[in-house]
């Protein structure tokens, strides 16, 4: 795959975006969402999220681990600050041939925390943040502020789940993306990175486990477009420029492709169970 099939797909971070934000929504819906679906499972069973769960999601995304919990009998909620991955997250959740009665046990609401709660909106006994902590310097700082104010709308002992990085050693694709990422606000997972979100946002951590995420891609180009819909890349396009990052991302990736043309990265992923005091 040449380095321009990969810029196409790249975020603008500077004043003027030209990103087409809808096709990289449908590249996150589409190719890059279903990368942690092992993870969302298996935070369900160890909780028996079923009937009688009220679920909020942080960072909902395109809505796939809320249909997930859906369609084990939860009520649902999702705050995403993408407008584009709402709209998405919309066509999935409430399609326009559901009941009444199905759609009134979804919503899909805005990027503020605050819209999640009415004045007749029982309390939530389930909160997740299943966009992993951890690679962007900045990401637990906006997570334990985002966790703070969900806090309030949540039951007192309802459980928080965060997922975060594996060890380094243990991500392929964390390698990948710190290659093509550069030094541009880029860390390696550390071993307490959940906890210490937990902390700050005054969450009293009760279990962890370690799930195998592996994520496969049809072909390079399917790869680098789902790598770039996550935006762990935008800080390093804003250090540099699209072209060099571009080509950095292809090369990292080349290793992990296979005789058929696919490309398989093995990646183990963290989650925390954290309660509400």
């Amino acid at each position: 795959m040449t380095p321009t099939l990969v810029r196409q797909h790249l975020s603008h971070a500077g004043a003027a975006p030209r990103v087409n934000l809808c096709a990289r929504a449908r590249d996150w819906s589409e190719i890059q969402e279903r990368m942690l679906v092992p993870l969302y499972e298996a935070v369900y069973e160890r909780l028996e999220t079923g009937p009688g769960t009220r679920l909020l999601g942080l960072g909902c995304g395109s809505g796939l681990a809320l249909l997930m919990a859906a369609s084990r009998g939860a009520a649902v909620a999702g705050v995403d600050s993408s407008p584009e991955r709402l709209a998405l997250a919309r066509q999935r959740l409430q399609p326009d041939g559901w009941t009444t009665r199905a759609r009134a046990r979804t919503r899909i609401l805005a990027g503020s925390v605050r819209d999640a709660a009415g004045p007749d909106t029982p309390a939530y006994t389930l909160v997740t943040a299943f966009d992993p902590v951890g690679s962007l310097a900045a990401g637990s700082e906006d997570l334990a502020e985002l966790l703070a104010a969900a806090i309030p709308l949540a039951r007192r002992g309802a459980p928080v789940v965060l997922a975060g990085w594996g060890p380094p050693e243990r991500c392929a694709t964390s390698a990948v993306l710190r290659t093509a990422a550069g030094r541009a606000r880029w860390r390696p997972a550390l071993r307490d990175d959940l906890e210490d979100v937990a902390q700050r946002a005054g969450l009293k951590p009760d279990g962890s486990g370690r799930v195998s995420c592996p994520f496969g891609y049809a072909d390079l180009d399917s790869a680098a477009r789902g790598l770039m819909s996550t935006g762990l890349l935008d800080g390093a396009i804003a250090a540099t420029d699209q072209e060099r990052v571009g080509k950095e991302l292809a090369e990292a990736l080349h290793p992990y492709r296979r005789g058929d043309g696919t490309v398989w990265m093995p990646n183990v992923f963290r989650y925390l169970i954290a309660r509400v005091p």
